[in-house]
């Protein structure tokens, strides 16, 4: 009998089985594929929130509603990165508009947060944790505006995912358990400290195993709560909604949150949730090659990205090379003069001025780009001069800076007729303050970024101020066209991410895929997020995937190189239409799973 050989040999070459399904390296494939589809799409930081967007998509709500209900989920699955008792700012297109909506769900100052009253405790500085860094929540305000205005659900409606996994419990994610610092293995000793978050997240005082189900009533009784003052109320939806926002802010859940900061001598008063209101703003916006990329304000640090791309727009980027020496030289030392823009002018527009226009020109990054030396690395912190359109601020007039935060999740949602959502919930992490055991969660702590000095500082703390934030959920369009939402985790790193994702699409023309999974870079020029608070200059994180050889260039340029290990600097999720053809596609980032952050998913069909 005559038997066929299953191994081919060729001259030169290593012997191949016939029954191998590829033969070809796999080096520039991505880990995940693309995934595409016409009737919706959505992606998030954990698979369960994932699940409730599509379930509101597939029951006819809009993408609205489908961020909505993922956001709720989030904070709940997600605790140890953001909690409904953070921020969520967001941006939207609804379907047949070219119009871009920002919504700032930046929380807000107490009425008595002044430096005086810092002071007067005998602190130099905002605490970067617990009640004396805490504000007004301001995620459920912007999600009931969000629902109100733009979506199509009730609350009860859109809650409703996240109020059933509260009450039935859910299992314990690997990132909830044992990321690096945020963890619950991480925070066990803290919370031995700590009652309501000891009470809920270490039963039986131990570390619960991953897969582990967990119920959070507290939360549950909340969300049903406000849930049935919406039901009970009369009216017409919005009015409803209406009235679960009253029962939040207005009701017993501000009464709760007032009663706990006294008890432990906060800030907080039943004045500041009475006057807390989400503003509709117009974004910023910067072009880049044929896109267009827009963020939220300049109380985030979304504008930086434009900044960095307004000045990377005097440069040839493609015949550098993706990831080259030439290009990660020029990308860090962009990303060092925006950012150092970041600290020196950045604040609450509603309470500090900003040079916005000049920041955003077109003239002010062609002469920032000027101070780049394409062969050696600058170790200042170097602001621009915003007020006289000038590339460099004198250095007795710059700011010393501080840190802005960590802790995020990402969300985003695109439906069949068009309409796009891009939301980044934050704040309220496990590891930032004890959660209230009334309510099932814990209180946030951006108050941290705030200064006592000096006065004219734009970021000084202020009654009812916004504090300036990492935040920054991403919209873009394309040749005029509604394209793309995107965004991720990571506090400073997160725009340094965003940032190196769109130059990935639109100067390296790569797929959505591939955008997010090619290897990245993070500087730590400028403030880390907690104490002791210090800045690293020269200091660049790089994926060993980039290779060596251009870290060793880099080297020599004068960068001090961190190796990160492969899959640590990312975190990003997107989602895409094509309005000529109706495709949609959606991509997740498997650095979620690879650095045990969270179990982030993206779905599309």
């Amino acid at each position: 009998m005559k038997t066929t050989n299953q191994i081919s040999e060729s001259p030169g070459r290593e012997t191949r089985s016939n029954r191998a399904y590829r033969v070809a390296p796999t080096d520039n494939t991505t880990f995940h594929s693309r995934m595409f589809g016409t009737h919706g799409a959505v992606a998030a930081s954990h698979h369960l929130a994932v699940n409730a967007g599509v379930d509101v998509l597939k029951a006819g709500g809009n993408a609205i509603d489908a961020a909505v209900a993922a956001t709720f989920v989030e904070g709940l699955v997600d605790p140890q990165m953001n909690s409904i008792g953070g921020e969520c700012p967001l941006l939207i297109r609804l379907a047949g508009s070219d119009k871009v909506i920002a919504l700032n769900g930046n929380m807000a100052a107490p009425g008595r947060a002044t430096p005086e009253e810092f002071r007067r405790r005998g602190l130099d500085h905002v605490p970067d944790e617990d009640i004396l860094a805490a504000g007004v929540p301001a995620t459920f305000s912007a999600m009931i505006m969000a629902l109100d205005r733009y979506g199509t659900l009730s609350l009860a409606d859109a809650v409703a995912p996240a109020l059933a996994l509260a009450s039935k419990g859910f299992p314990l994610s690997n990132g909830l358990v044992n990321q690096h610092k945020f963890g619950l293995r991480a925070l066990e000793e803290k919370f031995r400290g700590w009652s309501g978050s000891h009470e809920l997240y270490l039963p039986g005082g131990q570390v619960p195993e991953v897969g582990t189900l967990m119920r959070n009533a507290a939360l549950a009784r909340m969300y049903d709560h406000l849930s049935n003052a919406e039901r009970t109320a009369g009216g017409d939806r919005s009015a409803k909604l209406q009235a679960a926002h009253d029962a939040f802010y207005l009701g017993d859940v501000a009464t709760s949150i007032v009663k706990y900061s006294k008890e432990r001598d906060g800030l907080l008063e039943r004045s500041d949730f009475e006057r807390f209101r989400t503003h509709v703003e117009e974004p910023a916006r910067a072009d880049f090659g044929d896109a267009t990329i827009y963020k939220c304000g300049f109380w985030s640090q979304g504008p930086a990205m434009l900044q960095a791309l307004s000045i990377l727009r005097a440069f040839d980027l493609a015949p550098m090379g993706h990831n080259s020496a030439d290009y990660l030289h020029l990308l860090i030392e962009a990303i060092k003069l925006a950012f150092a823009d970041r600290e020196q002018y950045y604040g609450d527009p509603a309470q500090a001025v900003v040079p916005a226009e000049v920041l955003l020109s077109a003239e002010y990054g062609k002469c920032r780009a000027e101070l780049i030396d394409l062969r050696l690395a600058n170790d200042e912190l170097r602001p621009g001069d915003a007020w006289k359109n000038a590339a460099l601020l004198p250095p007795d007039e710059r700011f010393t800076p501080q840190p802005w935060g960590a802790g995020t999740v990402h969300v985003d949602a695109i439906d069949a007729a068009g309409n796009m959502a891009s939301f980044t919930p934050s704040g309220a992490w496990l590891a930032s303050a004890p959660v209230m055991p009334a309510l099932g969660f814990p209180l946030s702590t951006r108050m941290m970024t705030f200064y006592l000095a000096p006065a004219n500082h734009p970021n000084v703390v202020a009654p009812y101020k916004r504090p300036r934030t990492t935040l920054t959920p991403s919209l873009a369009f394309r040749k005029g066209k509604p394209w793309m939402t995107f965004g991720t985790m990571g506090g400073d790193q997160q725009e340094q991410w965003s940032l190196q994702f769109i130059l990935n699409r639109v100067a390296f023309g790569m797929t959505l895929q591939e955008a997010i999974e090619a290897p990245k870079i993070s500087s730590d020029h400028f403030p880390g997020f907690f104490a002791p608070h210090s800045h690293y200059p020269q200091h660049v994180r790089i994926e060993e995937r980039v290779g060596k050889k251009v870290m060793d260039e880099l080297r020599r340029r004068g960068h001090l190189v961190d190796h990160a290990p492969d899959w640590s600097e990312g975190f990003l999720s997107a989602a895409q239409i094509d309005l000529d053809t109706g495709v949609l596609e959606a991509g997740c980032d498997p650095r979620g799973a690879k650095s045990e952050v969270f179990p982030n998913m993206a779905y599309v069909w």
